[in-house]
């Protein structure tokens, strides 16, 4: 083999390399924080529920379901958060969950113009067992947090986008 032909691949090489290292380094990046990102009013004649999960080293580490009266809203990523504008009304907020506890939902009303926050958080240990190999299932909770303490939590938390 002569020397261009050494070369020549060795840039394709190169460049297929730098291609894939380039979409592997923006399948890790990070979402904005929410306090970055420019949240545009609510809707004239609506309201908004954000969604909310503190990032906790021990928490459980599953993406589970969020519903408001009954029909999905989003996933419950670690450290983020998000919002649905809806009708304003009665909401019964449910995540999806293991085991059956008490205050495991958020129940409110919610009037036009109006904003409520659903902070999910989890119980990594509520179903464990094993002898040799241990496992955790978590249960999960929705609590409607004061909206003045729930956005300071939410600012410094990844967005992932609204309604």
């Amino acid at each position: 083999m002569n020397k261009n032909k050494i070369s020549a691949a060795a840039c394709r090489l190169r460049g297929i390399a730098q291609g894939v290292l380039l979409v592997a380094m923006a399948g890790c990046a990070q979402q904005p924080v929410t306090a970055a990102v420019s949240i545009p009013p609510i809707p004239a004649g609506e309201a908004r529920i954000w969604f909310y999960r503190d990032y906790e080293p021990y928490a459980g580490k599953g993406l589970p379901a969020i519903a408001a009266n009954g029909g999905y809203v989003g996933a419950a990523e670690l450290g983020g958060a998000f919002y649905r504008d809806v009708p304003p009304g009665h909401y019964l907020v449910t995540v999806q969950t293991v085991g059956i506890d008490t205050n495991q939902t958020a129940n409110f009303d919610l009037a036009p113009g109006r904003e409520a926050y659903v902070k999910i958080v989890s119980l990594p240990s509520w179903d464990t067992g094993g002898d040799r190999n241990e496992w955790e299932r978590p249960t999960f909770y929705a609590w409607l947090i004061p909206n003045q303490v729930a956005q300071a939590d939410v600012a410094h938390l990844s967005f992932y986008g609204g309604s």
